[in-house]
Parts: C-alpha cells; structure tokens; sequence
C-alpha cells in the first residue's frame, strides 16, 4: 500500500476530506501510513500482533467498527468472501469515498472487474505488483455482498476469512481423536480458531480451566459463540507472546503455518517455545501439524521426550512431554 496510496494522494488524483475520520481497514505492519495525518486515522485491525505494532505506532485502533467515517481505505485480504463483505461494510461506513487497495496475487484484479460493474471507479493507479483505485460509496450497489452475521459450518458458527469457514479442519480433527482422557487440571489451546478442539474437551468434567487463545479478533468471537462453559478463559492475545497466569497441565494446538501466501514455519516453531514455557514440569504438548513441515527439531530443543503418536499421508499428531527451560545466564 505505501508506494500506492501515497502516490494516488501526492498527484491529487486521489482527494479525501479535509475532516473527518479516515477509517484504514486490514493494514499489514509494513504498510506506510504517512501521506494520511495520524490524528484523523482509525486502524481497524482484528488480528492482535498488527493490532499492537500499530497502536505501537500511536494509531488509533480497534479491532472491528460500524462508526461512520469521512472516508474508508481498505487493504483486501485474500480471501474472496471476506473481501466481498468488506467492500458492502466500507460503503455503509463511508459517507465519501472507499478507498481499494491491493495486490494481484490476493486478487485485486478481479475484484476491480466486478466493481467496475457496479459503481464507477476512478483511477486505478499500478504499481508495485498491485493497483488503487477508488468510488463513492454505495452500499445498495453492493448489497448482495454483505455477509451474514452469523455463518455455519458443520454446526459451528464461523465467519468469512477465518481459518477452515467452510468446515471442520481435518487436521484438528485427527487431533482430538488421538488425544488422551486424562489431560489435567488446565488446558490451552493456542490458535484456537473458533474454538473445534476445545469443543470437544468440554465433556471432561476433571479439566478445571481452558484457557482459548486466538490472535483474531472475529476468530475469538465465533469461538464465544460456539463454546459455552464457566471453566473457559478467552484471551484475544498473539499465542506467541501470551502468558498465563498459571502454567498449564496441557497445550493443544494446530498452528498456523503461513504468512501471506508463503510457508512459514517459523510461526509453527514460536507456537513450540510458548508452549514449553507455559507447561507445568509434567505438562505435556498435543501438536498436529502437516507432515512435510520440519518441526522435530524445535520439539527436540524444548522437550525432553517427542514422538509422533498418530497420523497419515498428510499430517502427524505429535505427543511432546517434560520441557525443558532455558537456562538463565547469570550476570
């Protein structure tokens, strides 16, 4: 978005309001947000680590809004549904202009088209592997576009652009069929999505607390929706960085293992440290993962005992038990 919206503002093609709010929808971290004045700005950001980089930055921020705002910037995700619905939500918000910005390989390209047949847009401007362009806003002219509130996949309520929206996960599913009766007093599912694994804990009257951490915003409030149970603790908080306020007997998790559109085992990798270091001494790591992802040598550094415990061609459940903490280096 920086070379594009600054250049689409910079030449005057572009002109928003001189007051206002300018409400910025799904920016990622390196997007460049200086051509627009700070003070005017409202980030609405549902994913939490984006969330915090641009409240960090000293952007005003939300996770979701319906406020009116003089003008609307949106950043299409890659999801085509999801970015249908953003369009319809941006024309009711926008008492001016909506503002589309995006790359080719997330389908701005074939979003331009469709618009194009709606409502009459102005620019587009290329560049960057990607385009801009702009229009008043008209939610009539996109009403077929709005998203239902609530969406239903295999009896659970989920949303448009969050992860497995159209059903159950195979790869979760494999999971709690392969997970033992006796867990513990505490659980936590990091990356809980909207909530399909710890659904099917809830039935064990022994597990005290079940600590449900989700970095999306819009994912947490299905999982709110779907899980109904005084033992559960939502946290809306990056799995990465998220502390308990006890350690936990159990930690169950399919993590995500994408950026973007590329692989990014990494992601995986951080899961694997944050669960070494929020498990009791005798606490144990339930993991699924797609098999071709290389994650046995992080287990190996963070647990004493690792072993694949079910699986088939395409994924592998994995027990990891008795972490092992990093040894703090005296000054």
């Amino acid at each position: 978005m920086s070379i594009r919206l600054s250049l689409a503002l910079e030449t005057g093609e572009l002109v928003l309001p001189d007051t206002g709010t300018v409400s910025v929808l799904l920016p990622m971290p390196e997007a460049d947000l200086t051509a627009l004045a700070k003070d005017r700005v409202q980030i609405v950001q549902p994913m939490r680590p984006h969330f915090d980089h641009f409240q960090h930055l000293g952007f005003d921020c939300v996770a979701e809004s319906d406020a009116a705002a003089a003008a609307v910037v949106l950043c299409i995700p890659r999801a085509k549904a999801l970015a249908r619905s953003l369009i319809f939500q941006a024309c009711q918000r926008s008492t001016g202009t909506v503002v589309v910005d995006g790359v080719k390989t997330d389908g701005i390209d074939s979003l331009l088209r469709e618009i194009r047949k709606r409502v009459t847009v102005q620019g587009p401007i290329s560049k960057a592997h990607g385009k801009i362009f702009w229009f008043d806003a008209n939610a009539a002219a996109f009403a077929d576009w709005e998203a239902p509130e609530i969406q239903h996949a295999d009896g659970y309520v989920t949303a448009p652009g969050v992860f497995s929206a159209d059903g159950i996960d195979p790869a979760s599913a494999l999971l709690a069929q392969s997970l033992p009766k006796k867990l513990g007093r505490h659980v936590a599912d990091l990356g809980a999505g909207w909530g399909y694994l710890m659904a099917q804990l809830l039935t064990d009257p022994k597990i005290e607390s079940f600590d449900i951490v989700e970095a999306d915003h819009t994912a947490l409030a299905c999982a709110r929706k779907n899980l109904a149970d005084p033992r559960l603790k939502f946290h809306w908080a990056d799995a990465l960085t998220w502390r308990p306020t006890w350690r936990v007997d159990t930690v169950v998790m399919n993590p995500p293992f994408h950026t973007g559109r590329a692989a990014d085992p990494a992601l995986g990798r951080g899961f694997i440290e944050t669960a070494a270091r929020v498990l009791t001494p005798a606490g144990a790591l339930w993991m699924v993962a797609n098999r071709h992802l290389p994650y046995e040598n992080a287990l190996a550094t963070r647990f004493g005992q690792v072993q694949e415990v079910a699986g088939d061609s395409r994924f592998k459940v994995i027990e990891a038990s008795r972490p092992i903490r990093p040894t703090r280096t005296r000054h």
